[in-house]
């Protein structure tokens, strides 16, 4: 019994599955979820030769390898899930929740109907569950997501020019802050470093590791270091050239130091 890590559509966060079978990375697989069969994407092997006694709790587990029969089925209930998502909002407005429906997708078996939507509060959508189960005859399920899910979802062109990373490659969604975008002395307008789901842009963690042990090495702007010619004031840094601006005591154009060639006082 083998371990993998695997991820649904719609669905940042990896998931747990066990399987007699070994499968390889970005296979698609039909995963057992509840009453349903859903396809989804291996991510990482986890654990191989398992121990039953060490398997997790509530472990979901892989049915098979997904055929090309399955994956037809599969684009021909997206393409009735799509038509479903414009009635869904449609009936959504009808009640005027305040949630905007990003995706849907139907289970393989088609035992369940998902719709991933965006609000900015808690959203009572009983009503609209009901309607569209009497409309679709299956179990429907509304899933609420975050502007980040709402990026991958969607995909789109980052300010770089790619794609964008959540919807190419990039699994899970690690923690960004604003101290990042500071260690690596960008702008912080923040249409500068934003992403499109307006939050701080992914790659902001990329390289955080190599500013922050580049910035361990050298001072803090403002502090006193001495050099060769003097004393003086840091008043830049360079840290991936490892390169230290110093305001020297007397002098009026600030000079560039390695970090081997100031002392700290």
């Amino acid at each position: 019994m083998d371990l993998f890590h695997i991820r649904f559509n719609g669905d940042s966060a990896n998931k747990l599955c066990i399987s007699e079978q070994r499968f390889n990375i970005d296979d698609q697989v039909v995963v057992l979820y509840g009453h349903a069969q859903i396809l989804a994407q291996v991510t990482a092997l986890v654990q191989a030769d398992i121990a039953p006694e060490d398997i997790p709790v509530n472990v979901l587990k892989i049915k098979h390898l997904a055929t090309p029969a399955d994956l037809a089925l599969d684009a021909d209930n997206q393409t009735e899930a799509d038509a479903a998502l414009a009635v869904a909002q449609e009936k959504s407005d009808k009640h005027d929740l305040k949630m905007k429906l990003i995706a849907s997708e139907y289970s393989l078996d088609r035992q369940k109907l998902i719709f991933y939507f965006t609000a900015d509060k808690r959203v009572d959508f009983r009503e609209l569950v009901r309607d569209l189960a009497a409309i679709y005859k299956t179990r429907i399920e509304l899933r609420q997501i975050g502007v980040r899910d709402e990026a991958k979802i969607l995909g789109g062109i980052g300010p770089c020019g790619r794609q964008l990373c959540c919807s190419t490659f990039l699994g899970e969604f690690v923690p960004v802050s604003i101290k990042m975008a500071k260690d690596q002395n960008l702008s912080l307008n923040p249409t500068k470093i934003s992403g499109l789901c307006g939050r701080l842009m992914c790659c902001l963690q990329y390289e955080d590791a190599v500013y922050e042990a580049a910035k361990a090495k050298l001072p803090d702007y403002g502090d006193t270091v001495v050099t060769e010619e003097g004393r003086g004031r840091v008043v830049g840094l360079n840290f991936l050239s490892d390169i230290v601006k110093v305001q020297l005591q007397g002098h009026t154009v600030p000079m560039d130091y390695t970090s081997d060639e100031v002392k700290q006082v």
